[in-house]
């Protein structure tokens, strides 16, 4: 009696599970049988199409090699300290995930209207340029890499490290020596998912940065333009594309033996 209710509870937990998949298959289905591949390649070689996606190539990979920067030491720290404050602080750098997108944006865009804001344009402009779309797309997906970052330390032992430290070595020779090749892996899955969410960042883009034609118009703005326009087939030919490149980069990430 207790294996026919074990069986049953599997049953309808694995029901529930296929469901939700089968639910996401047809919607990609529908999306796909919307236009046919020929209009999808003519849509996708178009000069605004083709500019947007290598801006958005560009972006993304620059906007996620700075999150790798800030992920690797803000996620050591977080993982091998402990001081006062620090559950606030984790709490804290977990702010950009929760955040409405276009709460974000308007952040920056008011930010850049400040005194230091100002200075700062003065030296690198941000409002409305193309750096302002890496700065809108980094600031959300460096949450992202310090979260995958943390994770990876926190299944480092620190064992190897410690005996660094008796043999000689300062905290940061044992870092740079002991804990990071250790964690290359966890850091090509941080890089690979800030680059899956910068690639889908859309809202503080639009506020902050703009969706201006052949200067900052990235992939998701495309489709958003393509929907105003009601060229549906353009921005179903992009969001397919989009999907694409999100597969490609969870194959990756798979591949390094992290979880997403």
């Amino acid at each position: 009696m207790r294996l026919n209710r074990s069986n049953l509870c599997w049953l309808v937990l694995a029901l529930i599970t296929a469901g939700y998949i089968i639910f996401w298959a047809l919607l990609l289905g529908a999306t796909a049988s919307y236009s046919t591949p020929d209009s999808w390649l003519q849509v996708l070689r178009s000069p605004e199409i083709r500019h947007a996606t290598f801006l958005s190539l560009v972006t993304c990979s620059l906007a996620a090699g700075f999150a790798l920067l800030l992920a690797v030491p803000v996620g050591y720290l977080m993982t091998r300290l402990e001081f006062r404050g620090k559950s606030w602080l984790d709490a804290a750098l977990d702010i950009p995930i929760i955040l409405p997108p276009l709460v974000v944006g308007l952040c920056l865009l008011i930010f850049f209207q400040t005194k230091i804001g100002k200075v700062i344009e003065m030296a690198i402009p941000f409002t409305y340029q193309v750096s302002g779309v890496v700065l809108a797309q980094f600031v959300v997906a460096a949450a992202f890499a310090i979260r995958t970052m943390r994770g990876t330390f926190q299944h480092l032992s620190a064992r190897p490290e410690d005996v660094a430290l008796t043999l000689g070595c300062t905290r940061f020779q044992a870092l740079w020596h002991v804990a990071l090749p250790a964690a290359r892996r966890g850091m090509v899955a941080a890089f690979c998912i800030a680059w899956a969410r910068s690639l889908g960042e859309f809202g503080p883009i639009l506020v902050f940065a703009g969706a201006t034609r052949m200067k900052t118009e990235v992939l998701p703005t495309t489709v958003w333009l393509e929907l105003s326009v009601g060229n549906l087939e353009a921005a179903v030919a992009v969001s397919l594309f989009m999907v694409l490149l999100a597969v490609l980069v969870l194959v990756a990430v798979r591949a390094t033996g992290e979880k997403v």
